[in-house]
């Protein structure tokens, strides 16, 4: 293995651990792994399917970390089926609200994913940066002083606030807007206390984001695919899946005693910084 390699390799690392640092905070991973890519100038099909890869290694921290919650509902969804309705309420109406919550997801992903794939590029990014910075000001500011009367556990959930969530969620389809932004953002509208609305996006997260992969993933042409790209993706896989591990579990304690205006002025710096640098040419869009 050359240096090349080791340098490709420690490229994707870096790109895993910005993906584990924000896939789940309000800042956005796509459009953190889109700034960085150009950066260091990782592009390519390839890294277009790496970074759907992290991406999965950060949902299978979601998995992890509810494991508990997730099997409980599955097994209750079922077990209310075939009850038919004399058991297992709890979990079936939790999984039917994940469903309402993807659906709006799922309607403009079928019929603008061209579209959405041409969005991809930097100063994009930095206008999802700055204009999601600001709506989370305004929303919090609005909507998350309500504390008494949220909704504080994710079985409380009506389908209507839901399907609340998943109509914001949609913001998300643009890069730099964040889908973790974009749902909570949609929780505090729909009632939410901060933490539920966070957790509620984690769930949401799984069938968004497996479903928005498969395509890539399948019409990828592995055929390309040789040791050093192989390696990079099962270390990226694994380091974005720690990482995001960490910063989960971190962000949910956060969110129980402190606002989120600090991502919102660290998104709108961020922005700035990086339509500055692109403006004199320091970034390549």
């Amino acid at each position: 293995m050359g240096l090349v390699d080791i340098i490709f390799i420690i490229k994707a690392i870096i790109i895993a651990i910005v993906e584990g640092l924000t896939e789940f905070i309000p800042v956005s991973s796509t459009g953190h792994m889109i700034l960085a890519s150009s950066i260091m100038n990782f592009k390519g099909p390839f890294v277009d399917m790496f970074e759907v890869v992290i991406q999965l290694g950060a949902i299978l921290a979601v998995v992890v970390l509810y494991w508990k919650k997730i099997k409980d509902s599955v097994i209750e969804f079922v077990t209310y089926i075939f009850s038919k309705g004399k058991e297992g309420r709890t979990g079936f109406n939790f999984g039917i609200n994940v469903i309402i919550g993807c659906i709006p997801m799922l309607i403009v992903g079928l019929l603008f994913y061209k579209k959405i794939k041409s969005l991809f590029a930097p100063e994009a990014v930095v206008v999802g940066f700055i204009v999601g910075g600001i709506l989370l000001i305004i929303i919090e500011n609005r909507f998350r002083k309500n504390k008494k009367h949220a909704t504080k556990n994710l079985d409380n959930i009506t389908p209507i606030q839901a399907l609340k969530v998943g109509v914001f969620q949609v913001l998300a389809v643009w890069p730099g807007m964040s889908r973790s932004a974009s749902t909570i953002m949609g929780g505090w509208i729909a009632g939410f206390s901060t933490p539920i609305a966070a957790e509620f996006s984690f769930f949401l997260a799984i069938p968004a984001m497996v479903g928005s992969s498969a395509k890539d993933l399948l019409e990828f042409d592995y055929s390309i695919m040789n040791a050093t790209l192989w390696i990079s993706l099962i270390v990226g896989f694994i380091v974005a899946f720690i990482v995001s591990i960490i910063v989960m579990d971190k962000f949910v304690a956060y969110l129980k005693k402190r606002p989120m205006r600090v991502f919102a002025v660290y998104r709108i710096g961020a922005g700035i910084v990086f339509g500055i640098l692109m403006f004199f040419g320091f970034l390549k869009m």
